[in-house]
């Protein structure tokens, strides 16, 4: 096997998309029922709205935190091993939640449910670098994730919100990531930084008139690729940004509903046509991305997402008109959609291996589990006009180091590819002399 077969990200495939996709669906899809858990929960052990509220946070916050911890192992070999054992710890909890009645046990077996999510968390955001092109593979994700969810929030009030239907859903799809993990891709060997320097190694044997051409080319693919410390800087730098993006986004999200209300007499029933309507923007984003791909780059995409998103929170502050401000909302979230897709991107693009990946996706469900407090904190604080402003002037400062790292993360693909390139050339020199 040549040095380019242990390094090269892989093209997107059927079994290997299901794997992917299916695994970190799963990890992700106690945050989407978490309404459908709350209301389970109340049943399962008589508590009110509040403590249901709490231990569902916590649930949630046990999955982020998890996924945090064990996002280095799915960077290497064990990648399979911590999304087969999340996920069977996920059956397991999920499975007891549902079954058995008694408040301790599914207290216990939410938490431990939660844990379990976390492996498939990091394991399935790994797993989304080891493809080519991610800004297509993002967009896939995206589309995957939304239909699934879609389908599954549909389907489920129709069967019924009592824990064995709620938990029990969670259950068996993580039941169904385990049974598709086989094809889960698994990390890189070795890392891109490693290939020029092997491709500068290689060819001992070749003639010199055509090894000095390669050994040239070889060594500035080697001077182009940036080095570990710079691609470390970008990634705490991307995730550092991307949790306090995705805090003011959600803390939006969240609060939706009583801003509406209290400054656009915005009902139920328009509440209702916002957030579906903010869905399908989301999946017509997916769709677009897919199609798109790497043809913009993702410094400039991601600038503009982030502008514009930063307008249109200004937007929805000042709107007192319900109508207005349904379509201000789905605009704004079909933006956030598509940003979020980039920032995935970004992540993949820093390293094959899921480095970034993985934590990005966990670091998420961090700020999701805690936007509604702080949500509320900062309306009462701001009040609702000042509420938008405060959020829209964090797109605004944020949307500089976020292009800054999107314009390196392509750099550094690019310079990635053409290493592999190159070690595939001279492996083929090798063979040939």
């Amino acid at each position: 096997m040549s040095y380019s077969d242990l390094t090269a990200r892989v093209p997107l495939r059927l079994p290997s998309a299901t794997a992917t996709f299916t695994i970190g669906i799963a990890g992700y899809l106690g945050v989407n029922l978490s309404p459908y858990m709350i209301s389970a929960l109340q049943q399962a052990i008589g508590a009110d709205v509040l403590t249901a509220s709490w231990i569902i946070t916590a649930t949630l916050l046990a999955t982020a935190l998890t996924g945090l911890a064990i996002a280095p192992l799915c960077a290497g070999p064990r990648r399979l091993v911590v999304a087969r054992a999340g996920l069977a710890v996920s059956v397991l909890g999920f499975a007891l939640a549902a079954l058995v009645p008694t408040p301790a046990v599914v207290i216990t077996a939410l938490i431990v449910g939660g844990i379990g999510a976390g492996g498939a968390v990091a394991a399935g955001g790994a797993a989304i670098a080891a493809f080519t092109n991610p800004d297509r593979v993002a967009g896939f994700n995206g589309l995957a994730n939304r239909a699934v969810v879609t389908v599954i929030l549909a389907v489920i009030p129709l069967i019924g919100l009592a824990p064995i239907d709620v938990f029990g859903a969670l259950a068996i799809f993580s039941l169904i990531g385990l049974a598709v993990s086989r094809w889960l891709p698994a990390a890189p060997v070795l890392d891109a930084q490693a290939a020029a320097g092997v491709a500068e190694a290689v060819p001992v044997e070749v003639p010199p008139t055509a090894a000095v051409p390669a050994l040239s080319a070889a060594a500035a693919a080697s001077r182009a690729i940036p080095s570990p410390r710079a691609v470390r800087i970008a990634g705490f730098t991307l995730l550092v940004t991307f949790a306090l993006w995705a805090i003011s986004e959600d803390s939006l999200w969240a609060m939706a509903g009583v801003m509406g209300e209290a400054q656009a007499a915005l009902t139920p029933e328009g509440l209702g046509i916002a957030l579906s309507g903010a869905t399908a923007g989301g999946l017509i984003g997916s769709v677009l991305l897919m199609i798109v791909g790497n043809r913009l780059g993702r410094a400039v995409p991601l600038a503009v997402l982030l502008v514009g998103g930063g307008v249109l929170k200004f937007v929805e502050g000042f709107v007192t008109d319900p109508t207005m401000f349904i379509v201000v909302f789905i605009a704004w979230n079909s933006l956030y959609a598509v940003a979020f897709m980039y920032f995935v991107s970004t992540s993949s693009a820093l390293d094959a291996d899921g480095r970034w990946s993985a934590p990005l996706l966990a670091i998420y469900l961090v700020g999701s589990s805690l936007t509604p407090v702080i949500g509320a904190a900062l309306v009462e604080v701001f009040g609702f006009q000042g509420f938008a402003v405060v959020l829209g002037i964090a797109s605004f400062v944020l949307a500089v180091p976020v292009a800054g790292v999107a314009l390196f993360s392509t750099r550094r693909e690019r310079a990635e590819a053409s290493a592999a390139a190159l070690a595939l050339s001279l492996d083929d020199q090798e063979v040939s002399a």
